[in-house]
């Protein structure tokens, strides 16, 4: 038997929201984003939301999103056409990243972001050294995701609250220019054989290491 359709959220969605997508500068192009679709009724709404989102149309849920987003934004090199960076997008939209900057190259693969895209404000930034003046200009610190030599464990290591979490491409990592403009380069700290954690995997863990600590209060204690 199949579930009653879930009850709207207790505010709806909002009163009022703009046709204009909720990026501002650096946005994708208008070519890159949904537009002209309808929006089902909560019944028949079968889209990769959470219940409370059930009804409500695309520009409604991503402007709830960025109302409720956390300071800290993320970044990721598009050097070689990383099909991780979805599934680094679609990790974004679950923790509450209020950004994500793809650097390098504009067009990445979205297979892995399961239309999380839609409700999150994605940027494009032409190349590192563009993210770090970015950084600088909006007062974020910019904290590189590599495990290079002089990078300190994440485990004891407390991420600043305003924030930019860069990650590298897939096998190379984070590159020279990337790791030159980087306030603290931290690594996460393996056990096994493997040389490197997948990129996306590592994208999630320091994710939610940035929300147990802003989020839950739990702090760091320095190795």
């Amino acid at each position: 038997m199949s579930a009653p359709a879930p009850a709207p959220g207790p505010t709806g969605p909002p009163a009022s929201v703009s046709d204009e997508s909720p990026a501002t500068d650096g946005a994708l192009p208008a070519a890159d984003r949904p537009h002209g679709e309808e929006t089902p009724s909560a019944e028949d709404d079968r889209r990769n939301v959470e219940d409370r989102y059930r009804g409500w149309s695309v520009e409604a849920i991503a402007a709830d999103v960025a109302a409720r987003s956390h300071p800290f934004h993320v970044a990721v090199e598009n050097l070689v056409h990383d099909f991780n960076i979805g599934s680094i997008v679609r990790s974004a939209n679950a923790f509450g990243a209020r950004t994500v900057h793809v650097v390098g190259r504009r067009r990445w693969n979205r297979r892995g972001a399961m239309v999380t895209d839609r409700y999150l404000d994605v940027r494009h930034q032409p190349d590192a050294e563009a993210l770090h003046r970015w950084a600088a200009a909006e007062g974020l610190a910019v904290v590189g995701v590599d495990n290079v030599a002089g990078a300190l464990p994440l485990e004891t290591v407390e991420l600043p609250e305003r924030c930019v979490l860069l990650f590298g491409a897939e096998g190379p990592g984070l590159s020279e220019a990337a790791l030159a403009g980087c306030d603290v380069v931290v690594g996460i700290s393996q056990f096994g054989s493997t040389r490197s954690v997948n990129v996306g995997a590592a994208a999630a863990v320091v994710m939610h290491a940035w929300v147990r600590r802003w989020v839950f209060g739990q702090q760091v204690v320095p190795g």
